[in-house]
């Protein structure tokens, strides 16, 4: 009798299981349509990679010395933002 109620059970469970595979979802064929328009709008220049000459304009000496000062600007703070902007802490004044 237990041995019964236990199979019963299993198989129970086992259709349960089965019952999640039994369909799949359709999808219309435009699925990802928006994403990959998306994606194509933000792309300036999609020939960017082919350029064999990409920095126009700007000679070696200039273009390390402005990556130079910008690299900096990160490791000294300015003294202007140490002082805060606003009293969070409600002090009234």
């Amino acid at each position: 009798m237990i041995t019964r109620t236990i199979a019963g059970i299993l198989a129970l469970l086992l259709l349960l299981l089965l019952q999640g595979c039994s369909t799949t979802p359709r999808f219309e064929k435009n699925f990802g349509t928006a994403v990959r328009a998306n994606l194509a709008a933000q792309t300036v220049d999609p020939g960017a990679a082919a350029n064999t000459n990409p920095a126009n304009g700007i000679d070696g000496a200039a273009a390390r010395a402005a990556h130079e000062r910008y690299q900096r600007s990160f490791i000294q703070p300015d003294a202007a933002a140490s002082t805060p902007l606003l009293n969070t802490l409600g002090s009234g004044k």
